[in-house]
């Protein structure tokens, strides 16, 4: 299929049925309860390291239940330990990427996998890009690649937050994406998504980046188990 990139596509924001979906996240957690023989069946890892990014207006808190997931099936898992996802993406990117350069120095340059939620995502995607040398692979769940926060629910009250024109960021955010990224890419999204846009959320940038659609919540995409296996399922490929 051939895309334009010349300039970024446009989409919708998620519909009002989206949005009052997102209810159900509480039991697409609390449905892992019925899914852990399953789970405990996916394949293991193999003690590479894996970093948990948070999503906006989240910390390294909601990306535990994963982590430990993760860490059960045999990754060493790590954090963030940069405090609440604020949404200031220049600063964080830097600071993000300093934190995985220091764990892959203390794993004498062992590359880092980088899995990122929502606008957690964004940063992985921008860490591979400029950290290149210590980032192993990306994946991201239901994360506005494209547009930025110009396709989600919250767009408007994220530009005024912090003093950006949404248009402009957009262009900026699609230049940075047509720069593309060198390693394995994973994009999971969700077309009931009730924050980000699912068209947003496909990776059309790069050739080799595999998209996989997810029955879920936007909130609930880091605890269903559905994603955890698909997870466990690229990360053992």
């Amino acid at each position: 299929m051939n895309i334009d990139l010349s300039k970024p596509p446009q989409f919708s924001t998620p519909t009002v049925f989206d949005i009052v979906r997102e209810i159900r996240a509480p039991f697409e957690f609390a449905s892992l309860a019925l899914h852990l023989q399953t789970l405990s069946k996916a394949p293991k890892g193999n003690g590479r390291a894996v970093m948990l990014v948070p999503g906006y207006l989240a910390d390294d808190h909601s990306m535990r239940p994963l982590g430990a997931y993760l860490k059960y099936l045999g990754y060493a898992v790590y954090y963030t330990e940069l405090g609440r996802n604020m949404g200031k993406v220049n600063t964080d990117m830097m600071r993000l990427g300093d934190r995985v350069a220091s764990v892959s120095q203390s794993l004498d340059g062992e590359k880092v996998t980088l899995i990122g939620w929502s606008l957690g995502g964004v940063l992985t995607r921008e860490v591979a890009r400029l950290f290149p040398d210590v980032v192993q692979e990306v994946l991201t769940l239901g994360t506005p690649i494209i547009g930025g926060p110009k396709f989600t629910t919250v767009g408007k009250r994220y530009a005024k937050g912090n003093n950006i024109d949404l248009e402009e960021f957009e262009l900026e955010v699609h230049q940075r994406n047509s720069i593309g990224l060198t390693q394995p890419v994973t994009s999971i999204y969700s077309k009931s998504d009730g924050v980000v846009s699912w068209q947003a959320s496909v990776d059309i940038y790069n050739q080799h980046a595999i998209n996989i659609e997810i029955n879920s919540s936007h909130l609930g995409l880091g605890v269903n188990p559905k994603v955890w296996l698909t997870i466990a399922e690229v990360l053992g490929n």
